[in-house]
């Protein structure tokens, strides 16, 4: 399993997290793969053999070969039906927002293909897939990128602040904390939010504030959940568990042993 990330371009880095690949040789018996959230919006190319996303226990569809993933908030399972090849974008909260005229909101929970919602995609596929590596894709992506963004300034500036506001207390401080000076924003925020995000900022700390749990679990700093429920600022052990089931599926105890768990122990490491 080869995860690489790679750093936009300085035209991009405050919408654009990073750009990421994932090569994984073909298996026999592939196992399926649980996915959790992580607050972000994705692009992803599907270089190698197709990825079934399950509906249901026994139902799946394929998903797009370009596709947009938008704000998840329950953990879904993905399984490869061969070699695995992909890239992907990884937008900031408050990144994919300014390339779109889409509501943010409607691409919750799914995936979307990328010509639905950009003219001149399959054009764009093409030349992802025809690149020879990962260094031409990035050229190729932030040439279209930097294209659509017609005015960088666009990025509403109550909702970046609020979001990094959420991001800097790892997703605990409260929207009243955060516009002490003018509570008449509040109602602004969630509005911007939906339309910009796709979540409510509440949803989006939660996320936030169980991915510093989960890297207290992947760097192994401590097993007791006690602990983790103190360190992520937690009210106390129960919220986090019924967090971290909310968002994953399972128990923090079964985290380890979940072999489902293999993908998304290695993207939010």
């Amino acid at each position: 399993m080869n995860y690489q990330t790679y750093p936009p371009h300085p035209d991009l880095e405050s919408l654009v997290s990073c750009y990421w690949t994932l090569e994984i040789p073909a298996e026999k018996d592939s196992e399926r793969q649980r996915i959790i959230p992580d607050g972000c919006i994705e692009m992803a190319f599907i270089l190698g053999d197709d990825i079934k996303r399950y509906t249901s226990k026994d139902e799946f569809i394929l998903q797009p070969r370009a596709m947009v993933l938008g704000q998840t908030m329950k953990p879904f399972y993905i399984e490869p039906t061969g070699h695995v090849n992909t890239f992907a974008i990884r937008f900031y909260p408050y990144g994919f927002g300014n390339f779109v005229t889409t509501p943010i909101e409607k691409l919750a929970n799914k995936e979307t293909a990328l010509e639905t919602l950009f003219e001149g995609a399959i054009a764009l596929e093409q030349k992802i897939i025809q690149a020879t590596d990962s260094k031409e894709r990035i050229v190729i992506i932030e040439k279209f990128l930097i294209e659509k963004l017609s005015d960088i300034t666009t990025i509403n500036n109550i909702v970046k602040q609020t979001v990094d506001s959420l991001l800097s207390s790892n997703g605990t401080e409260s929207i009243t904390n955060i516009l002490k000076e003018d509570l008449s924003k509040r109602r602004q925020v969630e509005r911007n939010f939906k339309k910009q995000i796709g979540v409510s900022p509440k949803q989006l700390g939660k996320v936030i504030r169980l991915q510093t749990a989960l890297k207290l679990l992947l760097n192994k700093k401590t097993d007791k959940l006690t602990h983790i429920a103190y360190e992520s600022e937690y009210f106390d052990q129960a919220h986090f568990i019924r967090d971290f089931k909310q968002f994953t599926g399972i128990n923090p105890k079964q985290f380890w042993d979940d072999e489902s768990m293999a993908l998304s122990k290695i993207f939010y490491r």
